[in-house]
């Protein structure tokens, strides 16, 4: 079992607000976006009656109450739309998200091209892209690197993606030195996802199955499925004890457990003891 397994600072703290809000907040109780990327625990957060909006027409339409911003963070004119419609806001951003937001606007204003390494398609790389001014790129490999719609002339700052593969990520750092760039380059990939990386990558070479825990939609546990995939063949990714199939284990001695950053302790230690008694 990895000891980095469940959730990191950044998202305790946002689910633990949540829980908080419930009790003492304005109604509604209003999230923007999942506050974290577990059904499980937006299940059970909406069941105590906390709505998930999902788009800017939704926060426009709020006339009260309280909406709590999820833990990938949202751009600025989220905030700007809340502060119009004078509604109370709690920010759950991840700490470190908010600080690759500050990243974006100082070194916008010191003249650098902002390029963000990870999945476009991401809440919090959209969030992070709704501070820049000047467009900030984003890039997930090599091959859209070279196609890069910037001159050789232009200064870069190249981040990450909280939650992106650190060897990937220096990959791409030399080439873009390779290629002579004048580029600054902050590696934002949060402790926490370097040390659940590092340690799923050992114990996958070390065991005969691994069994990787979390939402289809986390970014940060589909990276920990792929790292471990290439150090172990038989790794499986599951998002309850429901998913979990004891057949795969015929044959098996050695078994490694990890679990994505917003996974619940509960889930884990379900999925711990079916591993066990079988």
């Amino acid at each position: 079992m990895a000891k980095t397994a469940g959730f990191c600072f950044g998202v305790k703290r946002a689910v633990d607000q949540v829980y908080e809000q419930i009790e003492k907040a304005e109604k509604p109780v209003c999230t923007y976006g999942p506050i974290i990327h577990n059904r499980e625990v937006v299940r059970d957060l909406e069941e105590k009656g906390v709505r998930v909006l999902g788009s800017f027409e939704e926060l426009e339409q709020l006339s009260k109450g309280t909406v709590i911003i999820r833990s990938h963070g949202v751009g600025r004119h989220v905030y700007e739309i809340l502060e119009k419609n004078q509604i109370r806001i709690v920010d759950a951003t991840c700490p470190f998200v908010k600080k690759i937001h500050r990243i974006v606007q100082e070194q916008e204003e010191k003249g650098r091209r902002v390029v963000i390494v990870g999945d476009r398609e991401h809440p919090e790389v959209q969030g992070i892209c709704g501070w820049s001014q000047k467009g900030a790129l984003v890039i997930k490999d090599a091959s859209e690197m070279e196609n890069l719609p910037v001159s050789q002339d232009e200064s870069l700052c190249l981040l990450a993606q909280t939650t992106f593969n650190y060897n990937k990520f220096q990959d791409l750092v030399e080439k873009f030195e390779k290629k002579g760039y004048d580029i600054l380059v902050l590696n934002t990939i949060c402790s926490a996802t370097q040390e659940r990386q590092v340690e799923a990558s050992r114990i996958a070479s070390e065991v005969d199955l691994m069994i990787v825990i979390g939402d289809k939609k986390s970014s940060n546990s589909q990276k920990l499925y792929e790292i471990c995939q290439t150090k172990c063949k038989n790794t499986y990714f599951i998002q309850t004890v429901g998913d979990f199939n004891p057949e795969c284990m015929n044959s098996v001695r050695n078994v490694g457990i990890t679990a994505g950053a917003s996974t619940p302790k509960q889930i884990i230690e379900e999925v711990h003891a079916n591993a066990r008694a079988k």
